[in-house]
């Protein structure tokens, strides 16, 4: 890739009905990196496709992927749709040889996943997936005072993840009540904060889980009638992690007294917690660190942790554009970047546990 690398997105629309973060999170994150360039949108329609495509400041429209994707001034493409769909937009981006970026979850399955990571190393395809906590200059700046030993040897963690839970949805979300379609609670608010946590502190070793569906049915905003759910929305693990710590997670969504996360990492030497008022992957997360039995002090991050420019707008493309720009600073050596779809797969795989633990009522080492 010479010059600025071009990009066609596909899921953001001005429309309503999409995801939204295509066009909330990395439309802005896009425009505010000099290294990008906003090439190409592809929606389902022509209409929306044109209007997407002058709304955005991109040069070109499409409306089919196969199109898109073959398109010699597409350098990266960018998968923003719902998860059952990440799949064959994904395949298809890789079978063109295209450099890809997809959200998270990458699949609706662990075999999806492994399906698109195996086809990106076949063809030695650099790959993003959409696990912000990963470029979040908090969490990385944790990771670094873990790894330096400022708490000492970790014992024990414990995260926390109360997502809001919305009772009533429309065609746009209603589709994630189906556990089958892999974007519930446990995959999505779940995913990103063990993601963060991970990020801080390596990989679990074994987890013993406990899933629960406690809000079996969610009305229909366009219908008014009242559809069954089957994705769980209350999950508790135990496990140990690679390193010994003994972690215990606790994530739900719960209609009141939610949408915030919390990670707490507890030391031989000392005790250090990143809070959210929302999720770690999107912040602004704090960092709160203790050594001995001193009171604890909230820490600043370092500058050379915020790699997104100063006018990059606030929210959730600060830790996209991160991620972007990680993306770009690690050409010339991409064992440097992560997360990609490699990682995709293993974080795909603890959730995979995590759900066998649950059904089979036993621990499950990875």
């Amino acid at each position: 890739m010479a010059g600025r690398i071009r990009v066609g997105i596909v899921g953001a629309t001005v429309t309503p009905g999409g995801s939204g973060w295509g066009a909330n999170a990395h439309v802005p994150a896009l425009h505010a990196l000099p290294e990008y360039e906003l090439k190409a949108v592809c929606t389902a329609h022509e209409a929306t496709a044109r209007a997407s495509a002058e709304k955005y400041g991109a040069a070109l429209a499409f409306h089919s992927m196969d199109d898109m994707v073959k398109h010699p001034d597409i350098d990266l493409v960018v998968v923003c749709v719902r998860v059952p769909g990440h799949h064959d937009l994904v395949m298809k981006s890789l079978r063109a040889g295209k450099a890809t970026f997809c959200e998270w979850p990458l699949g609706a399955t662990l075999r999806q996943a492994e399906e698109m990571a195996g086809l990106a190393r076949e063809k030695s395809l650099r790959t993003i997936v959409g696990l912000q906590a990963r470029s979040d200059p908090t969490v990385m700046y944790a990771r670094e005072l873990i790894n330096d030993g400022y708490v000492g040897e970790v014992l024990a963690v414990h995260l926390t993840v109360l997502a809001a839970a919305q009772l009533e949805r429309g065609s746009g979300r209603i589709w994630q009540g189906q556990r089958k379609a892999g974007a519930n609670t446990l995959t999505i608010a779940g995913g990103h904060g063990i993601e963060a946590m991970c990020t801080v502190l390596g990989e679990l070793a074994e987890v013993s889980a406990r899933l629960a569906t406690r809000i079996k049915t969610w009305r229909h905003s366009e219908t008014g009638e009242n559809v069954s759910v089957d994705s769980p929305d209350v999950i508790n693990v135990a496990g140990r992690m690679q390193n010994g710590a003994e972690v215990s997670v606790q994530i739900a969504s719960v209609p009141f007294g939610g949408g915030h996360s919390r990670l707490d990492i507890y030391g031989r030497a000392g005790a250090m917690t990143l809070a959210a008022g929302g999720a770690l992957s999107v912040g602004p997360n704090r960092l709160l660190a203790t050594r001995g039995r001193a009171a604890a002090t909230e820490l600043e991050v370092p500058g050379r942790f915020k790699l997104a420019p100063a006018g990059t707008a606030a929210g959730s493309p600060i830790n996209v554009a991160q991620a972007y720009k990680r993306f770009v600073d690690t050409m010339g050596n991409t064992r440097d970047f992560d997360p990609d779809f490699d990682l995709a797969v293993t974080r795909h795989r603890l959730i995979d546990a995590i759900e066998r633990s649950s059904a089979e009522a036993r621990t499950v080492r990875l």
